[in-house]
């Protein structure tokens, strides 16, 4: 689908320069460009949600679990 979109001259100058280095087009560029943003938008979402329903609950840690945790971190030599 053909769009038209306003961006900033300097913007509009690099994603030129990288559309050559990259040897694509401007177009390839932009909808790459935007295809990646859109899935990292989907990505923080997704983190959000699971960020939701796990602070809902109280995170318990079997004791022993946790002094074997500790135990390791002492052992290591930063």
């Amino acid at each position: 689908m053909k769009t038209a979109v306003s961006v900033p001259d300097d913007l509009f100058r690099q994603a030129e320069a990288a559309a050559r280095r990259l040897r694509v087009s401007r177009s390839q560029l932009y909808a790459t460009a935007i295809s990646e943003f859109l899935d990292r938008q989907q990505a923080n979402t997704i983190t959000e949600r699971l960020n939701q329903v796990y602070s809902r609950r109280t995170a318990r840690v079997d004791a022993a679990l946790h002094r074997a945790q500790l135990r390791s971190l002492e052992k290591e030599s930063w």
